[in-house]
């Protein structure tokens, strides 16, 4: 497929482009015989491509399986193994494809912190008050990127997590809100308009409150509530979760 290597194009004859879709399939290919290897000596175990968590009862299983397995892949099946991304560990301290597991005596399937923080991130992104743009597009841009995430990580069996995602975006929401309207007497002007006393909409209007504390004000709560964002065309992640669950 080639590569580009300081800016100029160069074809190449073998190897393939990282996160390319050949990967995966000629890696459940080729690993096929690591499948059965570990069905063979009766590990629980899960993988996709070339990422896979073999399930033991003690950490000394657990380092007896790494070097056996290790040794196979490396000898019977001549590939090289990734000592950096590889650990024996407790399962809610290891990742797999975004999720890892909650510590309860019964655990649950929970998205892993380190997706969380490229979620946030990208949201953060969208959200940006230093970018000048219509409300109406930033929620376009929400909305396709939150049915996608939620449409990979509906897998997870904590709902609380995407009530709270939910809170956190439309308090993002009413920041920007908050920012676009600019000087006090806009402020004003728009709070009345969406039915707050006239005291109240002077005293918050001309509030020299952050945007964080303002977002989280009770006046906005009330007026700039979940309805209005829905009325905007603004997707729960809450909603779109328990639809998918039920599905």
């Amino acid at each position: 497929s080639g590569v580009m290597f300081n800016g100029v194009i160069q074809s190449t004859e073998e190897g393939t482009p990282q996160g390319g879709p050949l990967s995966p399939l000629l890696s459940n290919i080729i690993l096929d015989k690591l499948d059965k290897e570990l069905e063979a000596r009766g590990h629980k175990f899960v993988r996709y491509a070339d990422d896979c968590n073999i399930y033991v009862k003690s950490r000394k299983a657990g380092e007896r399986v790494m070097e056996s397995i290790t040794a196979f892949i490396e000898q019977k099946l001549k590939l090289k193994v990734n000592r950096d991304k590889s650990a024996v560990d407790r399962p809610w301290k290891r990742k797999f494809l975004g999720f890892s597991f909650t510590i309860n005596k019964e655990p649950k399937v929970r998205i892993d912190q380190q997706s969380m923080k490229r979620f946030k991130m990208k949201i953060r992104e969208i959200t940006s008050r230093s970018k000048p743009l219509p409300m109406e597009v930033r929620i376009e841009r929400l909305n396709r990127y939150l049915i996608g995430w939620c449409g990979y990580f509906a897998l997870a069996d904590t709902p609380s997590k995407f009530k709270e995602l939910d809170k956190w975006i439309r308090r993002r929401l009413r920041m920007c809100k908050w920012k676009q309207w600019k000087n006090p007497r806009t402020s004003v002007r728009k709070l009345i308009g969406l039915g707050v006393p006239d005291y109240k909409a002077h005293e918050w209007g001309n509030s020299r409150k952050k945007y964080c504390r303002i977002a989280c004000s009770p006046i906005l709560h009330k007026t700039l509530e979940n309805t209005y964002w829905s009325q905007r065309g603004l997707k729960s992640l809450y909603d779109r979760y328990e639809f998918l669950r039920q599905s």
